[in-house]
């Protein structure tokens, strides 16, 4: 009995021994851990923001009529030059008979009372010739035959205008005329010769006959989401990309951020207004898509480091990286962050271009051979 509990125990002994030597094999086997590194660089790194939207004239005027009818003539089309005073288009009144009869019922009204005093007049010139009545009188009643043909004469012109919408005297004045209020590029003319336009008063904003902008002086207006807003401000620089014209960037200011933001598609967005410096070698079509890429900070050819690469110390959230002092063995460096632009970020201070720094991704030996 006790010899089997000995062979027993002494077989354990050799299985666990033997264990342990396989263990210890395998572990020696095993390829080692090897790290890649990489040195810092010379960069120039902008800190932006995005915002996504269109090119829009600084000023964009509606011309509209200031009574209704039908479009006889259009002289103008997208595109053309215009100055103030340049003739838009013609008009073709289409009287309301309800207007027109009330006119024509006031030119009979003022012929009446225009007879009326003719024949007052008449009356008292003979009264006055026989030396009845004073000549105070006579000119009482000359002055009411005036007065009377006066207001028969503006009855006519009443009626004309009501009917074809002027009257003669009115020369350029006619509101049949549509004329340009401001000199610039006409962007669009929405009617065309026979469209019916409707005037424009305290109760309707009326028909746009043409739409006239100074192409000289665009905006760009776009929206940049709640997270972004809280870092721009006033007066940064902006860099405008339009899709439509490929390898161009244009300057521009921030000069307008929206005091209130509108919900979008379960976001909140601000609109931004951004005045574009001048180009005078590339024209931009009004309503283009584009971005603005908004310099929230630049730093010109500092030294960086792939963010990857710089890690966080988990009690004080100081970052740092590891720097290479022999054969895969690495020495733990504080640094001073700069500005980052989401892949490269500023070194101020804390390692120079010749460090070599830990890549934190794992590379076996084979990798190197390929």
């Amino acid at each position: 009995m006790k010899k089997s509990v000995t062979i027993i125990i002494l077989l354990v002994i050799v299985i666990a021994f033997g264990g342990s030597l396989y263990y210890l094999y395998q572990k020696n086997a095993e390829d080692p851990i090897v790290y890649e590194t990489e040195q810092a660089t010379k960069q120039t790194i902008v800190k932006k923001a995005v915002a996504t939207g269109s090119i829009l004239p600084l000023e964009e005027v509606l011309i509209k009529p200031n009574i209704s009818g039908v479009i006889e003539e259009v002289f103008v089309e997208g595109g053309d030059f215009v100055k103030s005073g340049d003739l838009l288009a013609r008009i073709k009144v289409v009287p309301n008979l309800n207007a027109l009869n009330d006119a024509r019922n006031s030119i009979d009204e003022a012929r009446i009372a225009l007879e009326d005093q003719k024949r007052n007049l008449d009356r008292q010139k003979g009264l006055f010739d026989k030396g009845v009545v004073s000549k105070v009188d006579l000119e009482t009643a000359q002055v009411s035959f005036d007065q009377s043909q006066q207001a028969y004469r503006a009855a006519n012109k009443r009626y004309d205008i009501v009917k074809t919408g002027t009257t003669r005297g009115f020369g350029n004045s006619a509101n049949t005329m549509i004329r340009a209020t401001v000199s610039g590029m006409v962007l669009d003319v929405p009617v065309e010769v026979g469209n019916q336009v409707i005037e424009s008063n305290n109760f309707n904003e009326g028909t746009t006959i043409a739409a006239i902008a100074d192409v000289d002086k665009m905006i760009f207006e776009g929206k940049v989401d709640e997270s972004e807003v809280g870092k721009i401000t006033e007066d940064l620089p902006l860099e405008i990309t339009v899709g439509a014209i490929e390898n161009k960037v244009f300057d521009a200011v921030l000069d307008y951020i929206a005091p209130k933001g509108e919900e979008e598609n379960g976001a909140i967005q601000f609109e931004i207004k951004g005045t574009l410096k001048k180009q005078d070698s590339v024209f931009i079509r009004a309503g283009l898509s584009a971005n603005a890429s908004i310099i929230l900070g630049r730093a010109d050819s500092v030294l960086a480091v792939k963010e990857a690469l710089v890690q966080f110390d988990d009690k004080t959230k100081k970052p740092f990286v590891e720097i290479e002092k022999g054969e895969q063995d690495f020495e733990r460096k504080d640094v001073e962050l700069g500005i980052s632009d989401g892949i490269f970020v500023e070194i101020k201070s804390g390692i120079t271009a010749e460090d070599k720094i830990k890549v934190w991704n794992e590379v076996k030996p084979d990798q190197f051979a390929n």
